[in-house]
C-alpha cells in the first residue's frame, strides 16, 4: 500500500474531494492566504543557499511587498551554471531528482525536485485523475488498482519523473505497459504496445498530448478493416474486445473507433493542442480530455475543474505574479527596464499577462520568468461554482508571427485555423517571410488529400479571420492575403522524424517547431520533400 492509498479506504468521497480538489471552494483572498504562507516558507528555507543569496543578496523579505520590492525578476540564465552543471552544494535542500526541459532553446534545463516537491506533485496528479472522471461536483470515481495507459516523456523529463514518483511512492497505479518496460521503448513503441496491452487489460485512465490521441484514433479507424487474425487477435479476451467494437461500430453505421474497443472514464492532457483537439479526442475515445498547464519548473500550475472549461491556478504549487501584456512587450525591447506585476487578485478579464513564479519546498527559482503568456477569459466560473480567476494559455513569449504590425499569430491561432478548415493534414509548420516591404505567412504543410495550393491558402486565410480578430483587419486595411502555402509531398514529415532518431536527436527535436523554425530546419524539410 503507498502513501495516499489508506485516504481511499478511510476517507468518504466528500471528504476524498476536499483533500484534493479542495482548493476549487477558495475565494481570492484564501488563496492569497496560502500563498503568502508558502512563500515566506520558501524565503527562509532558500535564504541562506548560495543561490538564494545570489538572487536576493544578504536581505531576508518579511512580506510579499518587500518580497516583490527586493527581489529581482529573473531567468534561467540567472542560475547558470549552478542548474545546468546540477551543483548540488549550492541549493537550499538536497533534491530528490534532476528534471530537464524539453530543451526548445537549442539545450536543456535541469531542474532540480525536492522531495516534498514530488510529494505534492505526486498527490496533484490524484487531483487531475478525479477532475478527470469528475462528471459533477465532488465525484469522486477513482481509487488505487486503477489501470492507466501514460503516453507522455518519460524520465528525467518532468512528466516521466512524476509519473516514476506517484506510481512507486503515492499511489498504487497500474500502468500499461509497466513503468519498467516502457521506459525502455520510444515513444511510438510506448503507444503501441500499452494500446496493445490494453485490448488484454481494458483502460480506466489516460494521459496523453491531445494530438497524440487524434492519430492514434485516426490510425485504428484506417485500419479496422484490416485486422489479421494472428495469435495474439486470437486470445479470447482480445477477440472479444474486438467483436464487440466491431459490432457497436456496425450498429452506429461508421468505422471502429477507440471508444468502441475501451471507454476510459478520464484522459488528462498536456500541451497547446488540448483546446485544438478537445472535440476530436471525444469523437474518437468518447471522453472529453482535462487540461492542465504546467512547465519544467512547475509541472501542476493551473488544470481545468470539473466541467472542462477553463483552467484554475492551483494555489500550493507556487507563487504567483503576472506582469501586464504592455509591460512584458515593453521589457523584451528594454532589457533594463523593470515591469511591474500583478497578484491573482489584481487580474483583469480579457487581459494577457506574462507568468512568472517563485518555487515552494526548498526549490531554488525565485521570481522566475517562465516565458509563457495567459489569458484571463472570467474572474470565476459560476456554472461550477468556482470564485478565482479562470485562464487559458494563450502562447510563448516569442513564438508569435507579427504580420503588418496588425496582427501577433500564435501557434495556437494558427493550428486552430488550419484545423477548421476541415482538409486533412499530417503536421505543418509555419514561419513569416518577406517580400519588398510586405510580410507573409509562410505555411508549410503535409496534406493527406489532394488540395491546390490557392485552395488551402484561401481556406486558412478565410479561418484565420475567425479565430484572430486582430487578423481581419490586414484586408480591410491593407487589401491583402497574406497566408501563403507550401504544400509538401507525402513522408517529408516522417522522413525528417526518421532521419532525427537515426542521429539520436532528443524526443523534444524529432518534430520540426511549428512556429519561427530556424532556417535550417525548414531548408531540411525542402531537400527532404524533394526526395519524394
Amino acid at each position: 500500500m503507498l502513501r495516499e492509498d489508506k485516504y481511499f479506504q478511510t476517507l468518504n468521497e466528500q471528504e476524498l474531494w476536499h483533500r484534493y480538489c479542495g482548493f476549487f471552494d477558495f475565494s481570492a483572498g484564501e488563496f492569497m492566504e496560502i500563498q503568502e504562507h508558502l512563500l515566506m516558507d520558501e524565503i527562509d528555507a532558500v535564504a541562506d543557499s548560495l543561490l538564494g543569496k545570489k538572487i536576493m543578496g544578504d536581505k531576508r523579505p518579511k512580506s510579499v511587498a518587500e518580497f516583490r520590492h527586493l527581489v529581482p525578476l529573473t531567468t534561467y540564465e540567472d542560475y547558470e551554471p549552478y542548474l545546468s552543471e546540477r551543483q548540488e552544494d549550492a541549493l537550499a535542500v538536497k533534491p530528490a531528482a534532476w528534471c530537464h526541459s524539453a530543451g526548445r532553446g537549442g539545450k536543456f534545463k535541469w531542474i532540480p525536485y525536492t522531495s516534498e516537491a514530488l510529494e505534492v506533485g505526486g498527490r496533484l496528479f490524484i487531483t487531475y485523475m478525479i477532475l478527470a472522471t469528475a462528471r459533477q461536483r465532488g465525484e469522486v470515481r477513482v481509487g488505487p488498482g486503477e489501470r492507466f495507459i501514460i503516453n507522455l516523456p518519460p524520465r528525467p523529463y518532468t512528466s516521466g519523473i512524476l509519473a516514476y514518483y506517484a506510481v512507486s511512492e503515492v499511489f498504487s497505479l497500474r500502468l500499461i505497459p509497466p513503468l519498467e518496460e516502457e521506459e525502455r521503448m520510444d515513444f511510438r513503441e510506448r503507444i503501441q504496445k500499452g494500446f496493445q496491452m490494453a485490448l488484454q487489460t481494458g483502460v480506466d485512465e489516460i494521459s496523453s498530448i491531445s494530438s497524440v490521441l487524434v492519430k492514434v484514433g485516426e490510425r485504428m479507424a484506417g485500419e479496422a478493416q484490416g485486422i489479421r487474425f494472428s495469435r495474439f487477435v486470437l486470445q479470447p479476451r482480445v477477440l472479444s474486445r474486438l467483436f464487440r467494437a466491431w459490432l457497436h461500430s456496425k450498429l452506429e453505421k461508421r468505422l471502429m473507433l477507440p471508444k468502441d474497443l475501451w471507454s476510459p472514464k478520464g484522459i488528462i492532457a498536456g500541451g497547446t493542442d488540448t483546446s485544438i483537439y478537445k472535440e476530436h479526442v471525444a469523437y474518437y475515445w468518447g471522453t472529453t480530455p482535462l487540461e492542465i498547464y504546467g512547465g519544467t519548473e512547475v509541472p501542476s500550475t493551473a488544470v481545468q475543474n470539473w466541467n472542462k472549461k477553463w483552467m484554475t491556478f492551483i494555489p500550493h504549487s507556487a507563487f504567483l505574479e503576472f506582469i501586464p501584456e504592455d509591460e512584458s512587450i515593453k521589457s523584451r525591447g528594454d532589457k533594463n527596464y523593470h515591469p511591474t506585476t500583478l497578484l491573482l487578485n489584481e487580474l483583469e478579464v480579457g487581459k494577457l499577462y506574462e507568468v512568472v513564479l517563485t518555487q515552494f519546498y526548498g526549490m531554488p527559482l525565485l521570481r522566475y520568468k517562465m516565458g509563457d503568456i495567459i489569458k484571463v477569459v472570467a474572474l470565476s466560473d459560476d456554472e461550477a461554482g468556482v470564485n478565482l480567476p479562470q485562464i487559458v494559455f494563450h502562447t510563448r513569449v516569442g513564438e508569435t508571427i507579427d504580420l503588418a504590425g496588425l496582427a501577433r499569430l500564435t501557434e495556437r491561432v494558427i493550428w486552430q485555423a488550419i484545423n477548421n478548415t476541415g482538409v486533412k493534414y499530417e503536421d505543418w509548420s509555419a514561419c513569416k517571410e518577406y517580400e519588398h516591404d510586405k510580410t507573409f505567412l509562410r505555411l508549410y504543410i503535409e496534406l493527406k488529400e489532394e488540395r491546390e495550393t490557392a485552395e488551402v491558402e484561401r481556406l486558412v486565410d478565410e479561418q484565420l479571420k475567425v479565430v484572430d480578430v486582430d487578423y481581419r483587419d490586414i484586408d480591410s486595411y491593407l487589401g491583402l492575403q497574406p497566408v501563403r502555402v507550401t504544400v509538401l509531398p507525402r513522408g517529408t514529415f516522417e522522413r525528417y522524424y526518421q532521419e532525427k532518431v537515426k542521429e539520436g536527436a532528443d524526443l523534444a527535436h524529432l518534430k520540426p517547431p511549428h512556429i519561427n523554425a530556424p532556417e535550417p530546419v525548414i531548408q531540411r524539410l525542402l531537400q527532404l520533400s524533394a526526395q519524394a
